[in-house]
Parts: structure tokens; sequence; C-alpha cells
């Protein structure tokens, strides 16, 4: 039978189309049944007529309904990808805006810090009600969530319901396609050891046909010679591209990921995000003296940005609507691979975000830690036991604790909590005690429309 693939926030036109580009190309999910559900009904059939367009253009039997009714979407489900973003940009000026006032500025905003903080709070209501919902319609399928903070509401999910809830990200994905080009060798020789929690993940180890990888990286940040080399790279999916064409070379692309290269020579294990996001678990890069992170060449992504990418995203998506000639390009987002790896039974191993079950024994148990994980169709399973150094255990840890309480918060409509977890917190945390709670409780009455459990 074919398979069924339910998009919850289905609308999206920046996550939605690459992922179902990447499910026509994958022969096993040639003759799915995809559902486009949204609360906001306007982009639904763009997408709806955009899966019969490839279909279409791929030659396969790619069928697609949309739907605003949740639970008639999840009718027969297999798996639920999640994209949401409550209240959206809306929102998100009050996560930025508010801060940078008590003197904290947010490169992204979407994961720890008191933008990853707000997000969370507003988003694990309206996951666990999709979960919820699950449980009752298709307890079988698999929640593979894309939404940040992504660490937080796969907690939520796993700790408050009976879902089998995943969490996946591209970074890891992204930092190895950033080491194949530095190192010159094919990404698919690439093996990597990861431990952390999304957004903060560092390879520990990484074995490239047989070599240390990391050796390989210390002796080209060592010599003149190999960061000269030119590069002929398209770039790198995602907002951050690596090139915008012209001469580039791997001094260039090490000159782009300043605050990873740092991080790297201090601990000795590569963190595996974008410095705009490392940076606000490591505050100290994002300070008054550092221009706000511009000395190590981060910008601050701010709400203008993001809806001139939502533009960008819109009038990509028309392009490809309106052609026949669309690229077999793999998108790097690994929804299509894990569908595939459940329904084949073939086992892959892939970076996702999970309960912990020892993969990170310096973590308590079950907090979702990201590591390279077994995917097949018995279910999830952490490949490797991977402590990390002590000051990067406690970093992490910290983080850990603080996205604790932000689950708990969220559920309970505790204020107290969201003091709590912006105490803990590497980046808010830095400011003034009373000013804290000053910020928290302006953050929570500027956006008390999506808050409903703190009324």
């Amino acid at each position: 039978m074919a398979p069924r693939i339910v998009f919850v926030g289905g609308g999206s036109y920046q996550w939605t189309p690459k992922l179902l580009l990447d499910i026509a190309d994958t022969p096993s999910l040639a003759e799915a049944e995809i559902v486009i559900e949204d609360i906001d009904p306007r982009p639904i059939p763009d997408l709806v007529d955009f899966v019969h367009h490839i279909a279409r253009v791929r030659g396969v039997g790619l069928r697609a309904t949309g739907t605003t009714d949740q639970r008639a979407a999840l009718e027969g489900a297999d798996h639920v990808v999640v994209c949401i973003s409550t209240g959206a940009l809306d929102s998100m000026q009050h996560d930025l805006a508010i801060p940078e006032r008590y003197g904290i500025r947010q490169s992204v905003g979407d994961t720890v810090g008191p933008g990853g903080i707000m997000r969370g709070l507003r988003n694990i209501p309206v996951m666990l009600g999709i979960a919820r919902d699950m449980e009752d319609i298709c307890p079988d399928a698999w929640l593979l969530n894309l939404t940040n903070p992504m660490t937080t509401l796969t907690r939520a999910v796993l700790r408050e319901t009976s879902v089998t809830a995943i969490g996946l990200c591209h970074e890891v994905t992204i930092a190895l396609y950033t080491l194949s080009q530095i190192l010159g060798c094919d990404p698919r020789a690439m093996d990597p050891t990861v431990a952390g929690v999304n957004h903060l993940p560092f390879i520990t180890a990484l074995d490239v046909d047989g070599e240390d990888g990391l050796a390989l990286l210390r002796d080209v940040l060592s010599d003149p010679d190999a960061r000269a080399r030119p590069l002929a790279i398209r770039g790198i999916t995602g907002h951050e591209a690596v090139s915008a064409g012209g001469s580039f070379t791997v001094g260039s692309l090490l000159a782009s990921n300043r605050v990873k290269v740092e991080l790297f020579e201090r601990f000795g294990v590569l963190p595996a995000a974008g410095d705009r996001h490392l940076v606000e678990f490591f505050p100290g890069f994002l300070t008054e003296e550092s221009d706000w992170g511009a000395r190590w060449g981060v910008h601050l992504t701010s709400v203008d940005d993001r809806r001139q990418w939502l533009a960008h995203f819109v009038r990509e998506f028309d392009r490809l609507r309106g052609t026949d000639d669309i690229p077999r390009e793999p998108s790097g987002e690994m929804v299509a691979a894990i569908v595939d790896s459940r329904l084949r039974d073939r086992a892959r191993e892939v970076p996702l975000n999970i309960a912990n079950h020892g993969q990170v024994p310096d973590l308590p148990a079950d907090v979702v830690v990201e590591s390279m994980v077994t995917v097949d169709a018995r279910g999830t399973r952490g490949r490797d036991v991977t402590p990390l150094p002590t000051v990067l255990t406690e970093q992490v840890r910290r983080v850990s604790a603080a996205q604790e309480l932000v689950v708990e918060a969220a559920v309970s409509g505790d204020r107290a909590l969201v003091r709590d977890a912006l105490l803990l917190d590497p980046l808010a945390g830095r400011i003034d005690y009373d000013a804290l709670g000053r910020m928290a409780d302006d953050l929570l009455d500027a956006t008390a429309a999506w808050l409903p459990q703190f009324a």
C-alpha cells in the first residue's frame, strides 16, 4: 500500500517544495499519497498543484489533497512532517526587539536565548495538540519534526505523549559537505561521531576512508598552500551560502566559519552548526566589543531579513512550478530518507534528535540529544556512546537543563519557570537579575495572544 505522508504546516513555501521533490525522487515513495494541511488555506492549492506538477514532470504516481482540518488530514497517516511557526514573524519581532532593549542581541533567535525560549513556549502547545491527535487517529505514525526549537519541541512530544517523534536538522549534513570541500574528499566517504543538542552538536571524531578527518583538518589549518587551494562549488543549501560565485578558496570557506574553527582549535572537537547558531550558545562572541558578532563574520538576522527570505522562497516556488526543468538535486534534508528506511527496513546512519539512551552519557536519560542514529523499520537507536570534553559537557548540560524548564513552563503555564529558564540560558542569563525578570514579563505580555496557557 502506498504510504500516506501528511505535512502539518504544509503551506510553507520554504520547506514543503524541496521535501516533495526529495519524495518524488525516492523510488519507494514515488506513489505516495501526500496531504497538505495548514491553518492558512491560501497556500494549500499551490502546494497540492505542485505535487501534481512534479508527479507529471518526474513520471511518478504522487497524489495530493489539501485541508485545514488537522484531524481529517491525519486519517491513515504513516508519517507526519511538522513545520509550524506559531505567531510567525508577528510574534518573532517581539522576541528580538524586547531583549535588544535589555542589551541582548540575537543572531538567529529560534533555539536558545529569549527568542528560542519564547518560540518554544508558543510552539509546544500546538505541537502537543498535533501529537495528541496522532495518538487518537494514527498512533503508529512517526512525527518528523522540522520545527525550532527542535530539541525542546521533540522533547515535549516524547515526554507528554506516546508518539514516536524525531527531530531532523540539516546542520551536521551541511558541516560534512563543508568539510568535504575543505579536505577535498567525497562526503559519502565521511563517517562522523556526533554528540550534543540541536544547533550545538559536536563532531568528536571523523573517519575519512580510514584516515582521521579531524587531524586532516588540523593539517589544512596550518598549511598556507592548502588554504589557498581554489574551490569550484555551487554553494550550500540554506541561508548561509558559502559562495556567491567567482573565485573561492579553502581559506575563504574557513573564513566564513570563523567561530567553528576557533572552537575546534580550542577544544579539539568540531562544532557542527553554523556560526550564527553557535554564538548564541557562546555569547562571548556576541558582545558590543565584537560589534555584536560582526568581528567574527556573524550577521544578526532581523525580521526584515526573514521577510526577504520568505519572498525569495515564494519566487523560487513560482519558478519551479512554471517549468519542467527541475534538477534532481537532493535538498540535504532527511525526511524522504527516514521514511524510505522505515518502509523498506533499510538501515541508515544519520544525524537525528532523539531521546538520550546513553549516546551522550553525561546528560540525563530521556532528554533529547543530537547524535548519529541508526534508523530502520524497528525504529531509531543511538549508534555511539560519545562523551564530550568537560567544558563542553557542562555547557551542553546547562542548555539542556534550560530546555527542560521551557518544556515544563509551556505545559504548566508557570511564569516563574520562564524566568528560571531565562536565568539558566547562556545568552539571556548574562543580564542584570532584576532586568531579566522585567524582560520575562515584557516578553510574555507582548506575545500573550499566542500564549493562552499563561493567561
